[in-house]
Order: structure tokens, then C-alpha cells, then sequence
């Protein structure tokens, strides 16, 4: 019976190449990883270099482990858009300069003749969470990733769900005001209002009105300190009560439950899963996001659909991998 499998997950900070083996537990999921090396990418360096360093740590996890075709499931991808996970091909990444249409599902399959798989980065997230974390056991499934920008996975009849071009799940690019912060290219955009990004336009907006009417803001420097602020800054300030934090991250949270009626409408899953800054600051979000809901989304449709922050936290990379490598091995096997 194969045993291993191998996860690459590729970002423009930092790379991981992980091994899972073995059953995976019930309780405590992350000893389920066995091995697991992490390198800065180095991105200016080009694919070339980045590819080079990718294939030597898969070289010493292989070696150390005698990996073979026979004992090990596959190797998976993870990676940031846009990229056509059926040809395997890496497009043109904005993180990763130079990695204009990169074939690198074949560039690892020729080298280490393991069958090898990839996916977008929030396709593979959904993935982690459906296998591993807060959506197993559920059959229809939104993973968010409410990160720096915000891009969607979608398990849909307990199938991953990628559209007609690989597309689907770009919910940033929704338009959920004519006005608003910029994200994803749109003016009030889903990602303007419900990102690291977003939040950050809409402190800076907020807090400038009050430093223009003479309110002072402690938690920043002045006029010129606007220019600055990032969804941290403001959430900790959030943490501590103060008024303005907590109005800017209610924003946020109104348009994310305006966003969340829209699909909970459309695909009526049974859970949504939220990541990175959801995670972080649920609390800071989730009564404005509630109330929207309550009065935008359908009642038997919102009545069955459970909304969670992401489990797997820091380690939902890792486990994105690797699941691209046990979902494509279930769809074929």
C-alpha cells in the first residue's frame, strides 16, 4: 500500500517541500507531516533558481525516506495564479518574477518520475480544509482565504471545483459597491473591502477623516503615518477598544457578509471556510458579518450553512500540497 506523499507549496516569500505518510489522524493532523523543508524563495533570482532549489530538497527528502513510484501517492503543487493546473503549467505569477508559463509538472515528473499534480493556492487550501481541517466530513464547501487578497476553493458534491478554464472561485473580483476600496483591479470590489489590502485602504481613509476634523488617532503618527497603516496595526488597536479600529474592521466585516449572502445564495454549501485574517480576528468581524447575512441570504440557505474560521492555521500550505497530490491520486484511482 503507497505510503507517502510529497507537497510542494510555492509562494513568493518563502517555499516548503513536505512529506505526509501514513494514516492520517484523527486528533492531532499535524503528525501526519514527517518531514518538512523550507527555504526563502529568492524570486528576483529567477524560475531557473527557484526550480533548482525546489529540486534538491526534493532530492534529500526522497533520498532519506527511499521514496519510490510504488511507496509514495504523488507529488503536489500549490501555487499562486494564474496557472492552467490542467497542462501544469505556471503562467505569470505577479509574486514570482519571471515565471512566465513555466511547465512545471513536467519539469518534476520527467525528474523524479512520480505522478505530479497542481492547483492554484486557494483551490489547494480548500482541499487542506476539506481533508484535513475545519470543513472534513462536509460535501459542499467555500474556503476563503481572506489573506493579502482574497480568492476562493470550491468542494462542490465532494468534487473540487475548478469551471470550464480553471477560473472559478475569483470572488474577488465581485463588485459589492460602486465606491470603495481598490482590490483585484475593481474599485469596491469583494477583495477591496475583505483583504489585508482592503482593510488597510479603509483605515487609511477613515483615519484621515478624523485627523482632517481634528480627532486625533493615537494608534497612528499624524497625516503622514495614513500612508502606513496595515490590518495588523488596526487590529491590535481593534484588540484594545478603540472606537475607530473596531468601526474599520465592521466595515470590513458588513461587505464580507454581503459577499458570503451572495454565495451562500448561489452554491448553498454547508460550510464556509475563512483563513489568514478572519482567523486572526474573527471577533472583530463576525457580529457585522452575521447581521448582514441574517438579512441578505436566504433563510433555508443560510440556516445550513456553517461559517468557521480556517483550522490548520500556519500549516495550511503544507497540507494544501499535499492534499493537491491525494486529490488528483483519488480522481484517477
Amino acid at each position: 500500500m503507497k505510503r507517502y506523499s510529497l507537497g510542494i507549496d510555492i509562494g513568493g516569500t518563502k517555499v516548503a517541500v513536505v512529506l505526509g505518510g501514513g494514516k492520517i489522524p484523527e486528533s492531532d493532523v499535524t503528525k501526519f507531516i514527517l518531514d518538512r523543508i523550507c527555504f526563502d524563495t529568492q524570486a528576483k533570482k529567477g524560475a531557473d533558481f527557484v526550480i533548482g532549489n525546489i529540486c534538491a530538497a526534493v532530492e534529500e527528502i526522497i533520498a532519506k525516506y527511499g521514496l519510490t513510484r510504488e511507496n509514495t501517492i504523488g507529488l503536489g503543487i500549490s501555487c499562486g495564479g494564474p496557472l492552467d493546473h490542467r497542462e501544469g503549467i505556471v503562467l505569470n505569477p505577479p509574486n514570482l518574477y519571471g515565471w512566465n508559463h513555466i511547465p512545471i509538472v513536467k519539469i518534476m515528473r520527467e525528474k523524479f518520475g512520480l505522478p505530479t499534480y497542481l492547483q492554484n493556492d486557494a483551490n489547494a487550501c480548500a482541499l487542506a480544509e476539506w481533508k484535513f481541517g475545519a470543513a472534513k466530513g462536509f460535501h459542499n464547501v467555500i474556503f476563503l482565504t481572506f489573506g493579502t487578497g482574497l480568492g476562493a476553493g470550491m468542494i462542490l458534491n465532494d468534487k473540487l471545483y475548478t469551471g470550464t478554464n480553471g477560473m472559478a472561485g475569483e470572488v474577488g473580483h465581485i463588485r459589492l459597491s460602486d465606491w470603495g476600496p481598490i482590490g483585484f483591479g475593481k474599485a469596491g470590489s469583494f477583495e477591496g473591502f475583505c483583504s489585508g489590502n482592503g482593510i488597510s485602504q479603509i483605515g487609511s481613509m477613515k483615519t484621515l477623516e478624523c485627523l482632517q476634523m481634528g480627532t486625533d488617532v493615537d494608534w497612528c503618527t499624524g497625516i503622514d503615518g495614513v500612508g502606513e497603516l496595515d490590518a495588523k496595526q488596526i487590529a491590535a488597536a481593534a484588540e484594545q477598544g478603540d472606537w475607530l479600529a473596531l468601526e474599520i474592521y465592521q466595515t470590513s466585516g458588513w461587505y464580507l457578509g454581503k459577499g458570503l449572502s451572495i454565495l451562500i445564495d448561489i452554491l448553498n454549501p454547508d460550510i464556509i471556510v475563512l483563513g489568514s485574517i478572519y482567523a486572526r480576528s474573527e471577533k472583530l468581524l463576525r457580529d457585522s458579518m452575521c447581521q448582514v447575512i441574517q438579512n441578505e441570504a436566504l433563510e433555508r440557505s443560510r440556516a445550513c450553512c456553517r461559517i468557521t474560521p480556517a483550522l490548520l492555521d500556519n500549516q495550511i500550505g503544507d497540507f494544501a500540497a499535499l492534499s493537491v497530490a491525494f486529490d488528483a491520486e483519488g480522481a484517477e484511482g
